[in-house]
């Protein structure tokens, strides 16, 4: 494993504007959708995922699309992500072309959580985006690789290291130069990652691999979200997902909270002096406005408690 000397800094990309709004019971009218994506684009977040080429019948939630896309405010030195689910997906998306930076593709590394969630293999769904990425490069896209239930899967349990690293490995020959690994149902511990995290380091050098980004994406489920966080960077991870006010989750199965908070993993690097370049009190800014709009306490500690303040 690496030493315990953790990085000056590290990247994060704010995901809750498609993974947290699509997972609200009622659809976010499109204009205040554009309104809390600004604030956020005002926070020093320079990677925002705003939404979805997804059927809109299967997610209404992210049935606006092409209208947020087009309303968003565009600062210098921000990149939109949007997810891709398929070939079609992601034809549609690039009709909006000009609109967005990266794309997004995902998977899951358990057969039954791929094929509640997609309803297909785990083959059948790699072997689609080995096609499919490849058109996102060739339109000039940033494409990166996201792998659910990367760390245990709530209905087979332990999910071998070894089968999703292989599912990363293909991802990234097939053009993504970033892979995510996503703890989908809050079932990793410290320990767990920072096995996975050494192991994935070293595979991926010793397949000539070693500059593809690997990020870490972890659900608070159970409380161990920030300790998990704290393990990857140990492994000399530098980048990871998020999302404003803990919002999101896994639509499947019932019981998976919401991401970590984006404010509640900025507060705790800043503390450690680990750099984001990220304006805290605007991204508490852009969370209070969304447990406004939606009516209900969000789950984010650093919301309801506020920073420290070491000068009181």
């Amino acid at each position: 494993m690496t030493s315990n000397k953790l990085p000056q800094s590290v990247r994060i990309r704010e995901v809750g504007p498609r993974d947290g709004f699509q997972n609200e019971p009622e659809v976010i009218a499109t204009s205040d959708k554009i309104r809390l994506i600004n604030l956020l684009a005002q926070t020093g977040l320079r990677r925002i995922e705003v939404t979805s080429f997804v059927r809109p019948d299967v997610i209404p939630q992210l049935s606006d699309a092409t209208e947020v896309l087009a309303g968003i405010d565009r600062p210098e030195g921000v990149s939109y992500s949007v997810l891709i689910p398929n070939r079609r997906g992601l034809e549609n998306a690039l009709a909006q072309r000009d609109l967005f930076d990266e794309t997004n593709f995902f998977l899951s590394a358990s057969e039954t959580h791929n094929m509640k969630n997609v309803n297909r293999t785990v083959e059948e769904s790699i072997a689609g985006l080995e096609e499919t990425i490849p058109v996102a490069v060739e339109a000039g896209l940033r494409c990166e690789g996201v792998i659910s239930t990367s760390f245990g899967c709530p209905y087979e349990g332990d999910v071998p290291v070894e089968n999703v690293l292989a599912l990363a490995l293909r991802l990234a020959r097939a053009g993504c130069v970033e892979v995510g690994f996503g703890d989908t149902t809050g079932m990793a511990n410290p320990v767990q990652v920072r096995r996975f995290f050494d192991e994935a380091r070293e595979r991926f050098a010793s397949e000539g691999l070693g500059e593809v980004e690997l990020t870490a994406h972890f659900h608070d489920t159970r409380g161990q979200g920030l300790a998990n966080v704290l393990a990857a960077l140990e492994e000399g991870i530098e980048s990871f997902e998020s999302s404003f006010g803990e919002l999101g989750g896994c639509p499947v199965p019932a019981g998976a909270t919401g991401n970590i908070a984006s404010e509640d993993l900025v507060s705790m690097l800043g503390e450690m002096g680990v750099d984001t370049g990220i304006d805290l009190a605007k991204l508490i800014e852009a969370s209070a406005e969304a447990q406004e709009l939606l009516g209900r306490p969000l789950g984010s500690h650093v919301l309801k408690a506020g920073p420290v303040d070491w000068h009181r």
